[in-house]
């Protein structure tokens, strides 16, 4: 029975003595990283997790953690992503909310638990990965000791296809985060997919880097390298400087980035010779890409790039544009038409586009809502089973996303279809009139949403982050849309500031729309205060500020 661990073990088999993970001051080969965890998985059993317990790992990236999750999985567990940037009143609610039963933790997070101990009454163990400095610690168990007590073979579980994996936190772009129930077989089909769209020789060296949080879409990634027996790098935090010394350090091959990282990568390598060589596919994906910012990317780096479009209900691998996909036929990189679609979907699943009110099936180049089927979609959400059957309709995954298909396969996405803004009676795309703002040179970063107005129902409003040391009036902004969209689309207001993000990237368009104190000073016709690009207070030259 193929599982998630199946393809760690692959590559075990495959190459037993070989590095398995790299970190900063430490590495396993395959035959220690996997005598690591099944040593974990038994001293985790011995806690009385049984199949279908939940584990919690809370930790920044570190291969020690990674053991964790697979020694998890050996024992059919279920793994709970959790995120150590996050508040610990969070972190505390995602544990009570999905019934966790033992917390796994970092030692240097030892204060944070000391937060979410009281706050998260049910979890019955709190354990963790080395000794606790300090007071903090509250005796819990220290299971790197525990598990260096125990045997290092295979423990002996059954565990089905369809049994659930992990309960994965959405991002919460729109809302409260649901509780996504992955299975084995869902992860399964992710990885084939992966495999299926990097290809590499038999004699090919596989260098994986993770730098985006292994809780997302790095810690995924991470199975399809080591499936072939590859090595994953492992760095705490995408920064620029991180990412570029571990590629020409280590030789990676291969690396998953956000758009944002990737933009101040692509500012750094303007300026600044590194050797890349290595590197034949940077994944990009959880947020839009601007296209004048990936050809930019083209001609730095060549045809490298290779776009995941995705969502933890159908575990990040629905559709996927090759490197190859970026060119012509004849090896010019494509139009901004071209690049803006997210590729062919993967050849294990079905994909149509459907109308959003009938649910009927679309021609090609119609705009609907992309709905999913196959072994990809998830299993549910964890105890909604109302939402569930809102979201999962005939065996069809209902994205949320609103797109369309053309008649070569290829998939564009609109916008999600809680973006979508209704101005004055015209529905406005949010993505079009950000990729219009990240075509400026000042733009690093933008999201569009809609505010209510009294008159046009909702107003275009824009908030953009800038370059570092970037200059951009709110009037030159609005003219730079206006010349390509038109005054219909055109933000109506344009704010400054540093965007809030998920932890893998995402804008999150919610904060903007609910609590951001600009959104109260739109409605009364107020000017804002703005932020520079690194997110230090400061007020821009006289234009830049919002104007009523």
């Amino acid at each position: 029975m193929v599982t998630a661990v199946s393809f760690f073990d692959r590559g075990w088999r495959i190459n037993p003595d070989e590095l398995a993970y790299v970190s900063a001051g430490e590495s396993w080969t395959f035959d220690e990283a996997r005598r690591t965890s099944n040593q974990i998985a038994r001293s985790l059993a011995e806690l009385g997790i049984a199949q279908g317990g939940k584990v919690g790992v809370l930790s920044p990236n570190a291969p020690l953690a990674w053991l964790c999750v697979l020694a998890a999985w050996r024992i059919g567990a279920v793994w709970v992503p959790l995120n150590p940037d996050h508040p610990s009143d969070e972190t505390a609610q995602l544990l009570t909310r999905f019934g966790v039963d033992v917390l796994i933790y970092h030692p240097e997070l030892g204060e944070q638990v000391a937060e979410i101990r009281g706050a998260a009454p049910g979890v019955k163990h709190l354990v963790s990965l080395g000794p606790v400095r300090g007071d903090a610690h509250g005796g819990d168990i220290d299971l790197t000791a525990r598990a260096a007590t125990l045997p290092d073979t295979a423990p002996a579980y059954e565990v089905g296809a369809d049994d659930v994996a992990v309960i994965a936190p959405t991002g919460g772009t729109t809302g409260l985060p649901k509780g996504v129930m992955n299975t084995h077989r869902n992860v399964s089909v992710m990885v084939a997919h992966q495999m299926l769209a990097m290809q590499y020789g038999p004699h090919d060296r596989q260098v994986n880097l993770a730098a985006a949080p292994m809780t997302h879409s790095s810690g995924f990634s991470s199975l399809q390298a080591s499936a072939r027996g590859g090595t994953t790098v492992i760095i705490p935090r995408a920064s620029t400087d991180a990412v570029l010394d571990a590629i020409e350090t280590h030789g990676v091959t291969e690396l998953f980035l956000p758009p944002t990282v990737i933009y101040r990568l692509l500012d750094r390598l303007e300026d600044e010779q590194r050797d890349l060589s290595s590197l034949r596919y940077l994944l990009y994906g959880a947020a839009p890409m601007s296209t004048e910012k990936l050809r930019r990317g083209l001609e730095l780096l060549g045809p490298v790039f290779l776009e995941v479009y995705g969502q933890m209900e159908a575990v990040a691998a629905i559709s996927f544009k090759l490197p190859q996909d970026h060119l012509t036929a004849t090896g010019e990189i494509a139009d901004a038409e071209h690049l803006a679609s997210c590729g062919r979907p993967g050849p294990l699943i079905e994909v149509t586009v459907r109308d959003p009110l009938t649910f009927e099936e679309l021609p090609a180049g119609a705009t609907g809502e992309i709905c999913v089927r196959g072994d990809l979609v998830m299993k549910g959400y964890y105890e909604e089973p109302e939402k569930t059957a809102e979201t999962i309709v005939d065996g069809w995954l209902r994205t949320g996303d609103l797109g369309h298909l053309d008649a070569a396969g290829y998939l564009f996405i609109t916008d999600r279809s809680k973006d979508l803004i209704i101005s004055g009676g015209f529905n406005v795309y949010p993505s079009e009139v950000e990729q219009a703002l990240w075509g400026h040179p000042a733009v690093l970063d933008c999201a569009v949403i809609g505010v209510p107005h009294p008159d046009w129902g909702e107003q275009v409003t824009a908030v953009v982050e800038l370059q570092p040391g970037g200059h951009a009036s709110e009037a030159e902004l609005r003219a730079y849309c206006r010349e390509q969209l038109g005054g219909v689309r055109t933000p109506k207001r344009v704010y400054f500031t540093e965007l809030p993000r998920s932890a893998n990237g995402k804008v999150l368009k919610k904060e903007l729309r609910g609590a951001g104190e600009w959104i109260a000073d739109a409605a009364a016709g107020l000017r804002a205060s703005s932020i520079d690009a690194e997110g230090i207070s400061a007020r821009q030259n006289g234009d830049a500020h919002a104007r009523a």
